[in-house]
């Protein structure tokens, strides 16, 4: 009685295992069967999808439905032959083969012998309850739907590709075309028609999808200008016509098979018989582009033109140009321009256009250096015009202006470029050019200062002369004006190799300026050079004091100034300059030169107030580190303001003690170098300004940064340069207010400020070293003495620098670990901002 228990519970919990590998095994049988006719199924969907029927008509049809046919009932025999019902006992035993032992067999077993014996009882008991446990343990038995055997070339696959793509790109509702191909359909008798088709294709510049007009119900319809009609007619000529007014064509209604004709005008398109539909259409006309310019030209001192223009259109512009004639009314015809020009076809230049982004509304600048060209600095006409996709132009008025040129000062150099000019003008003018020429070398005096310019002026004249007396072609011209333009660069800018000439040639230069009104990039460039020959000149005069001693000096008057005195007088000339008060600004400059010819500079020893080039230029790029990390810490608060608005200040609130509030625009200890701007000033520009700011005032002092030459030197001006380029994109992400990566960029900066700073300082000890031996036990001794209570050693006014380790106490070690150990804590806080806990991951890996 109790193995029948055992029995009947074991049977009762298989229940459910067993429905289910009936199922399997059910869907095994069907899949088995029935993939060829599912495959077949989707092949021939695909294809109708796909338009196969377009092409099928009279015998062809009746062949296709023959195949199909023959096909289909030959995967229905296979399906027939292979599907077969599973029975339970067969589930039972699938289920079975799938323990240990095969408990269930065992449970349906009775004991055959011993069934009077307890002891044999007792035995068959146990294996019972034993094999019953075991089938308390069954899974279901997956179905084995593979079919790979019977279909080796994998043909279902491929026809389920098919239906796929035919649901993307086919349209599922071309199945009801089979009615009017098969007998007995919609379409009656007649199984290729009378059916139509349509698209509706817009020009490919407007971007807009192609239309499918067998989709469209009839009615309004918009469509741009130029959009191609295609029309197809199947079935019994003369059963529908097409009439339309869209083309502009005359003529009545058409029953051609294939039509197609381009929307010119809105009118009306319908299509008569069966299946009939008309639409109104409305044509979007495209708009022709417009141009603007946006301002007048700018002129940099080197004569590089920048004219700003705005360009738009409905669909965008494709291209545009410039051109540009001479305006010979407008010329002034006075000496080498009173004889006809030769002919020279109009300049024209292609339009900048935006490599990436929207062309149908945007602002470009057309930058272009016409210095060299024979109209340069001559009055000319300009116009500028853009074309769209439909070659639709649009051309601004005509205006007039002077061809910007790069503009000559010296007094040679501007006779040379006139002459060049002439040149250009005619090669008729030779002869005359030649004779100003020769009176120009006739006594030269202090305008050729140089010998070897006076013989090679010499000699461009003798062969002009040659060339003049039989005639100049078009080649020699070209020739000649480029030997021209290299002699006024070389009188311009000069080839001196002193220092002292360079700065006198840069002051009479600034003079002329100043005399011929030049504009103001003019008067930026020429002062900017008058800085860097100042410079030079002061580095010379500081070796030649070193070579002679400090205890002679120099004969005559002298004065002591710093080149901080220096770059205010400078500031000042050009500040006047600017302001337009010219005579103010000569007489400074004139007292300027007086000075530099008087002046001694100071050589900083001790207690005159006066330190080493390279003593300054750490000192200058030390306050720079510390700015820019008082910009780095007030963006990191700003970006906690953000995200957690009136808690950034108070979790931040230490980093204020640095320098005395900086990173909140306010002045600092001393007065930032020259070029810089106060803390107030930077704080009323915001973060930005103050960042490119600084980034002005580290390329002012890079000009400035001894060493020059040296393996130590050129790497710290490339640290230094990789610094400037991190800071101008910190200053463009301030703008755009991407708080974060401006961050990561400021970092960049000052690692790359601290790597300059750690060569430069190997240039400092090299030059001591090879100039004034016995001199680096000193600097060390000093060095070891000016340590902070850290062990860092510190800045020459005072402050801490930012590249030297913190010394290994007991204390400064439990303190870094315990601001590890917060910043670890603030890390993993869900709650605070995903750029915060990125910031400070990156703390985290860095140290």
């Amino acid at each position: 009685m109790e193995t029948s228990t055992y029995k009947a519970d074991g049977l009762r919990v298989l229940r459910g295992p067993l429905r289910l590998t009936w199922a399997g095994m059910l869907a095994e049988a069907l899949v088995q069967a029935l993939w060829p006719m599912l495959a077949l199924a989707l092949a021939v969907l695909a294809a109708l999808m796909m338009g196969a029927q377009d092409g099928l008509g009279g015998n062809l049809l009746w062949a296709v439905f023959a195949v199909l046919g023959i096909a289909f009932l030959g995967t229905l025999v296979f399906a027939l032959r292979r599907f077969r019902v599973p029975s339970r006992a067969d589930a039972l035993a699938r289920l079975d083969a799938s323990l240990p032992g095969r408990p269930i067999r065992a449970l349906l077993d009775d004991q055959a012998i011993g069934a009077g014996d307890a002891a044999s009882a007792a035995v068959w008991k146990a294996h019972q309850k034993r094999m019953a446990a075991r089938a308390a343990a069954a899974k279901p038995v997956k179905g084995d739907l593979r079919v790979s055997r019977a279909d080796p070339y994998a043909l279902r696959y491929l026809a389920l590709l098919a239906f796929t793509v035919a649901l993307v790109f086919g349209s599922v509702w071309r199945l009801g075309e089979v009615t009017q191909l098969t007998p007995g359909g919609a379409g009656g008798a007649l199984a290729s028609g009378p059916v139509w088709e349509g698209w509706a294709e817009p020009p490919r510049h407007t971007g807009k999808p192609t239309l499918y007009l067998n989709d469209l119900e009839a009615g309004a319809l918009s469509l741009p200008a130029g959009t191609l009609i295609t029309l197809r007619l199947y079935g019994e000529l003369g059963a529908l016509t097409v009439a339309e007014n869209v083309s502009g064509r005359e003529g009545a209604a058409s029953s051609e098979p294939a039509q197609d004709f381009t929307l010119r005008q809105s009118g009306v398109i319908s299509i008569e018989g069966p299946g009939a539909r008309a639409w109104q259409i409305t044509m979007l006309p495209d708009a022709a582009p417009q141009i603007e310019r946006l301002g007048p030209p700018e002129v940099t001192a080197l004569g590089e033109m920048s004219l700003p223009f705005a360009a738009r259109d409905d669909y965008g512009v494709e291209a545009g140009e410039a051109r540009i004639s001479l305006d010979l009314a407008s010329v002034d015809r006075r000496y080498g321009l009173t004889i006809d020009p030769d002919t020279r076809p109009e300049i024209v230049v292609p339009l900048p256009m935006p490599i990436t982004g929207d062309r149908r509304d945007f602002e470009e600048s057309l930058i272009e250096n016409f210095s060299k060209h024979p109209w340069a600095n001559l009055p000319v006409s300009l116009e500028l015009s853009v074309l769209d996709a439909a070659e639709q132009q649009a051309v601004t008025e005509v205006s007039q202006l002077t061809l910007p040129g790069r503009r000559f000062f010296d007094p040679a150099a501007a006779a040379v470029i006139e002459m060049r000019r002439d040149l250009l003008w005619s090669r008729a003018n030779a002869p005359r050019i030649a004779q100003v020429l020769r009176a120009v070398t006739y006594a030269p005096g202090e305008d050729l200062r140089s010998d070897v310019t006076v013989l090679r002026l010499k000699q461009l004249i003798r062969r002009l002369e040659i060339r003049a007396r039989y005639g100049l072609d078009e080649e020699v011209q070209t020739e000649m004006a480029e030997d021209l333009w290299a002699l006024a660069i070389e009188l311009e800018e000069g080839v001196l190799a002193d220092a002292l000439a360079r700065m006198r040639r840069a002051q009479d230069r600034l003079n002329e300026a100043m005399k011929n009104g030049a504009s103001s990039a003019e008067i930026a460039e020429l002062m900017e050079e008058l800085r860097r020959a100042t410079e030079e000149y002061l580095e010379q005069l500081q070796r030649q004091q070193a070579q002679e001693g400090e205890g002679q000096q120099p004969e005559g008057e002298s004065m002591q100034m710093t080149q901080d005195d220096l770059q205010r007088m400078m500031d000042r000339i050009q500040e006047l300059m600017e302001q337009g008060r010219m005579a103010e600004a000569a007489e400074a400059l004139h007292q300027l030169q007086e000075m530099m010819e008087n002046m001694r500079v100071t050589q900083g020893q001790p207690g005159e107030g006066g330190n080493s080039p390279g003593e300054q230029a750490m000192e200058g790029l030390s306050e720079t580190l510390r700015e820019q990390q008082g910009l780095s810490d007030q963006a990191f608060r700003d970006l906690q303001e953000q995200f957690n608005p009136g808690t950034g200040a108070g979790e931040n609130e230490g980093n204020e003690g640095r320098n005395g509030s900086q990173g909140r625009g306010q002045s600092h200890e001393g007065q930032r170098g020259q070029g810089g701007q106060s803390g107030e000033e930077g704080a009323e520009e915001g973060l930005a300004g103050r960042q490119q700011a600084l980034r002005d005032e580290l390329r002012r002092q890079e000009g400035r940064l001894p060493g020059q030459g040296t393996p130590e030197g050129d790497a710290a001006r490339d640290a230094l340069d990789r610094a400037g380029e991190a800071m101008g994109r910190a200053g463009d992400a301030l703008r755009r207010d991407e708080l974060a990566e401006a961050i990561d960029n400021q970092a960049q900066a000052m690692e790359a400020l601290r790597e300059g700073m750690r060569s430069l300082g190997d240039a400092m000890e090299q030059e001591q070293g090879e100039g004034q031996p016995g001199q680096g036990t000193a600097e060390g001794d000093r060095r070891a003495e000016a340590r902070d209570p850290l062990g860092r050693e510190q800045g020459g006014n005072g402050a801490n620098s930012s590249d030297a380790p913190l010394a290994q106490g007991p204390d400064d070690q439990s303190r870094a670990r315990r601001l590890l150990d917060e910043i670890r804590r603030r890390s993993g806080e869900a709650e605070r901002p995903e750029v915060e806990r990125d910031y400070l991951n990156r703390l985290l890996d860095r140290f």
